[in-house]
């Protein structure tokens, strides 16, 4: 009962799945949210649907939560590699709303509850948010608009004694190549061959550490690269 609760959006799979297991392993109490529900009946934790770019639906995932010492706004992701002379401005309108307003939206939405707690957010961003990159330009916008989100939250939150925290992850191998890719798994597989890559558990290893730290201590931002991924 004394279990402090975290929130972990777009937890079914990859970095989200493995830190609400991660959490889960330190003793926390853990609430998940994702589109794909079925995949969130892997995890021990209390599960409901959530689309972050749906107002409703982040409305309705807040109303289960009655306190939150933890949000992990991980829900986001990448669609394709195009250049900005070819952007698909609807890959662009779902990057931006997923990542951006996504996080927008569930922050806003449990920030009662946050403040209740003097709890800690942790945004996951990107190395993408930081080093643009050819072909990656919605994407790179859209990340950076999350880095950018993060400080204004470091700077207005602080008052009320809140948290924030920025993940910036390198390569990862998950299902996002996949996604981006939507649904080639040659092209996705071709991102992570021959490489020596970061897995999901080595980012939800650094924001359970994140996590654990006492509450006068802010982690502003860690970037977590694989050993042969410089910038």
């Amino acid at each position: 009962m004394n279990a402090k609760l975290a929130v972990v959006t777009g937890a079914s799979s990859g970095i989200g799945a493995a830190t609400a297991r991660a959490l889960l392993d330190d003793g926390w109490e853990v609430i998940i949210g994702a589109r794909r529900t079925h995949l969130l009946e892997q995890i021990p934790a209390q599960a409901h649907y959530l689309d972050v770019t749906d107002d409703a639906s982040v409305a309705e995932f807040a109303s289960h939560v009655q306190r939150c010492d933890l949000l992990v706004n991980n829900a986001g992701g990448a669609l394709g590699l195009d250049s900005i002379a070819d952007a698909n401005l609807a890959d662009w309108q779902t990057m931006y709303d997923t990542n951006v307003l996504g996080t927008l939206r569930v922050t806003r939405a449990l920030l009662p509850a946050l403040q209740a707690a003097q709890g800690l957010i942790v945004n996951i961003s990107s190395v993408a948010g930081l080093y643009p990159y050819a072909g990656g330009s919605g994407y790179n916008a859209a990340k950076f608009g999350v880095t950018a989100l993060n400080k204004v939250m470091r700077i207005e939150f602080a008052e009320h004694d809140l948290r924030i925290t920025e993940i910036n992850p390198g390569r990862v191998h998950t299902d996002f190549s996949t996604v981006r890719f939507k649904g080639d798994e040659q092209k996705a597989a071709a991102v992570y061959a021959d490489k020596l890559n970061l897995t999901a558990a080595d980012i939800a290893e650094a924001i359970r550490w994140v996590a654990a730290q006492p509450p006068h201590v802010n982690i502003d931002r860690m970037i977590i690269t694989p050993r042969d991924q410089v910038f």
